[in-house]
């Protein structure tokens, strides 16, 4: 191809007169023009390759598979041969770098939501904070249900007896644990003394099954006792602490409210512009978004404590009937009660032949 270029140039630069002579450019001045313009097309090729010109060069000459680029003189040897194979188009160089730059779209999205998060967050965490402050100096107001917060106040003072209730339990069922395994301890050694002491084996076989008897009765004990600490554990810290921390969501929404109704009673005492009114548009919406949120939640606590209430006197009335039955029976000596409470209360104790009992794993 570059051949016939190069003979088409040098046809057109030698002048042919009316006879058929040529004119006066010599056959040294056809080379010359024609190594200039196989020069300034190899410059042209080489520093465009990949771009639209190669493309313009390209598109008349065959498969672009099939041929290769010389770019040396006319008649020039192969070492300038250049496979168009490893030339690439801008087709494709175009999905990497659209590829590229869908990337950095998301990645630049991902940043922008995040920001704004964190702006929302440190605006909404201002309002609170100047709220709190306005309310511990006495200088901003506060929406109060004095009926709601009195059965909070209640909540709060019922879950700290009852957390004081339910150590004292557990130091009951640490310290009866240990006089059962003395208890049992104690009648072995009754029981060995009386294999070894034929003078007092009578005796001493008495005070072995008398230990015995105790250790099986106060294992039962623990098994009610275990059972009393079980439910009074899950009551407090488990159905109060769930109620308790829907409290807390109420309070933080109400004194969100009450912040963006501060806001809102500021802006409307300011002036009236258009840039002061957009403003009260704005804060109007925030209000009454916190506003639905509080009302919300306000009524989920009201539901909440009602249940608790109602959950509360009904465990409650069965653990107490479990621990006096069990504590009476026991200290009464009547094995045969002991046992017919465990049964009423559907409470199973750990199979006989165990090493150790497992009420305070359990805990």
């Amino acid at each position: 191809m570059t051949e016939s270029i190069m003979s088409k140039a040098a046809t057109m630069e030698i002048p042919i007169n009316s006879n058929g002579d040529t004119g006066t450019l010599t056959e040294d001045d056809s080379l010359e023009q024609a190594a200039n313009l196989q020069w300034s097309l190899d410059e042209k090729v080489g520093s465009s390759r990949g771009t639209r010109d190669l493309q313009q060069v390209m598109v008349s000459g065959p498969n672009l598979n099939e041929t290769s680029i010389v770019s040396g003189g006319y008649g020039g040897t192969a070492e300038g041969i250049i496979p168009t194979s490893s030339i690439k188009g801008p087709n494709m160089h175009h999905s990497s770098s659209s590829s590229s730059m869908t990337a950095d779209e998301m990645t630049r999205g991902v940043a922008v939501e995040k920001l704004e998060t964190v702006k929302k967050w440190g605006y909404n965490t201002y309002k609170c904070t100047k709220q709190m402050i306005s309310e511990r100096f006495g200088r901003g107001s506060r929406t109060v249900d004095l009926e709601l917060e009195a059965q909070i106040e209640v909540l709060r003072d019922t879950k700290r007896k009852y957390e004081n209730l339910l150590r004292l339990a557990r130091a009951l069922t640490n310290h009866f644990y240990n006089m059962v395994q003395t208890q049992h301890a104690l009648g072995d050694t009754f029981a060995d003394l009386s294999q070894k002491s034929p003078e007092l084996r009578d005796e001493f076989g008495f005070n072995a099954e008398t230990q015995k008897l105790l250790c099986k009765n106060g294992e039962t004990l623990l098994g009610a006792v275990n059972f009393f600490v079980s439910s009074i554990n899950t009551l407090v810290n488990k159905t109060m602490d769930d109620t308790l921390m829907t409290i807390k969501m109420y309070e933080n929404a109400r004194l969100e409210f009450d912040a963006y109704r501060s806001d809102l009673e500021e802006l409307s005492l300011g002036p009236r512009d258009a840039v002061a009114m957009a403003r009260i548009d704005a804060a109007q919406q925030q209000y009454h978004v916190h506003k639905e949120k509080y009302e919300r939640l306000r009524s989920d606590v009201i539901i909440k404590l009602k249940f608790l209430e109602e959950n509360k006197v009904k465990v409650m009335h069965k653990q107490l009937l479990l621990f006096h039955n069990a504590i009476s029976a026991y200290f009464a000596g009547n094995q045969q009660q002991l046992e017919q409470t465990l049964k009423q209360f559907n409470i199973k104790l750990r199979p006989p032949g165990a090493d150790k009992p497992s009420w305070l794993e359990e805990q």
